[in-house]
């Protein structure tokens, strides 16, 4: 399966009289834009805002991001979900980067949703400070959700995949800068010298858990939770296969854009041919059952052993529950003689003290930590709020909270905030992004 990404880097972003990206400038007709967004009933109100690194302006509470994209074939740049089902992996698609389009709600947060700092000291904490953003800052009519604390997000998400969409049509007729490329032969039609190298095999296990349909997330529009352990090429992973779902803890959250951009399926694609033959894909989920985590790492460690592969990685969007299928998958593997690594966060306590993990086994001997989601960020405050400030500590978000009995709030008078790593926006990049390292005391 062949795909082509052609890209086209975006030196600055404005709003002005034509959707057009040329010369590294993308404008966007804002006006056109909303337009586009509110044939969607369930939107109550919308606004767009252009962010850079550097700006005095937080997001909160965040909700989702994705890379503009268009395909060429005129498929949905998210089949099954934007659009009709097709097939994702191959072609040519166009992609604007170093930008991404941000989904914040203007009035009510939850469990799931985080923050973005653009400047300051929060900015280190997430990948998208790095980038240009387009915001869209929205209501919806989901009232039904509105004081619950985990919410579905399903309008507000909904419209960023579609202005994703729309933003990135203004380059399907150009021509990229540069075109990467992702081809991988299927198994038995190697070359030799590609089957004699270690064969390694990548082990996804999306946010699934939830019961109730619409948390999850979605596979070609498909519930994860209804799936069982699954192989896929990775191609279709960063085509647009995958949608990000909403319930899990922000900082642990795997965003739409991580999807399209997975840095560990690009490590092992550089690998290919050089060090390793990379198989592919084994796309896992998370359960709640303790029978179903013990059927789901079976069907992984014999999808992997079936496939042969010499070793595998391993990659959890979640902590707590997920763990459990975490660890079960790791030593489900190394019981068949696949050497493991696993890439996910941890949940140390405050203190830095407590069990790293929900479940632990010894032949779990290889994790690689993206960091302690209850460790305790304080933040000054900023020029601007994009959204609301006070959703943080007053609807649930995973890392904030009403009134600590040591910390007082999480938002204090002066828009200054105290929080958990927990809430930073896909902060802990489980994914392959993040900058942060070890450091011994």
């Amino acid at each position: 399966m062949n795909l082509e990404i052609g890209n086209f880097y975006v030196k600055d972003m404005r709003f002005g009289e034509k959707t057009d990206f040329e010369n590294g400038i993308l404008t966007i007709n804002k006006q056109e834009a909303l337009d586009f967004l509110m044939e969607d009933s369930h939107l109550r109100e919308a606004d767009l805002y252009i962010v850079k690194p550097g700006d005095k302006v937080r997001l909160v509470p965040v909700k989702e991001a994705i890379e503009p994209r268009v395909k060429l074939d005129n498929s949905p740049l998210f089949p099954g979900y934007t659009g009709e089902l097709s097939k994702c992996g191959h072609g040519r698609c166009h992609a604007l980067k170093d930008i991404s389009v941000i989904v914040v709600g203007k009035h009510w947060g939850g469990f799931q949703d985080g923050l973005i700092d653009m400047s300051g000291i929060g900015a280190q904490y997430s990948y998208f400070s790095t980038l240009k953003n387009l915001v869209l800052v929205a209501d919806s009519d989901e009232d039904f959700e509105k004081n619950e604390q985990q919410k579905k997000n399903n309008a507000l998400r909904r419209a960023g995949h579609r202005l994703a969409e729309f933003i990135g049509s203004c380059v399907r007729e150009k021509t990229p800068e540069e075109i990467e490329e992702f081809k991988l032969d299927p198994l038995t039609k190697r070359k030799e010298d590609t089957r004699n190298l270690k064969n390694v095999v990548l082990v996804l296990q999306p946010q699934s858990q939830m019961e109730e349909l619409g948390y999850n997330d979605l596979i070609y529009g498909w519930d994860a939770n209804r799936m069982v352990p699954t192989f896929m090429h990775p191609n279709e992973i960063l085509d647009g296969a995958m949608v990000s779902g909403s319930f899990m803890p922000c900082s642990s959250k795997w965003s739409t854009y991580d999807f399209q951009n997975f840095p560990m399926i690009k490590r092992l694609y550089k690998e290919h041919g050089k060090t390793i033959n990379f198989l592919g894909v084994i796309m896992s989920n998370l359960n709640v059952a303790l029978d179903q985590k013990e059927r789901a790492a079976l069907f992984v460690a014999n999808i992997a052993k079936n496939l042969g592969a010499d070793a595998a990685v391993v990659a959890e969007e979640g902590y707590g529950n997920p763990d459990a299928d975490f660890i079960a998958c790791i030593v489900a593997l190394e019981n068949e003689g696949i050497k493991t690594v696993g890439l996910t966060n941890e949940c140390t306590g405050r203190d830095g003290k407590s069990q790293p993990l929900v479940s632990l086994d010894e032949k779990a001997n290889a994790i690689v930590s993206c960091g302690n989601v209850s460790e305790l960020i304080e933040l000054p405050p900023m020029e601007t709020v994009l959204g609301e400030l006070s959703a943080l500590g007053r609807d649930g978000l995973s890392g904030g909270w009403a009134e600590d009995e040591i910390l007082g709030p999480s938002v204090r008078e002066d828009g200054s905030v105290i929080m958990e790593n927990n809430s930073m926006f896909c902060g802990d990049q489980v994914v392959g992004w993040s900058t942060k390292t070890m450091r011994e005391f």
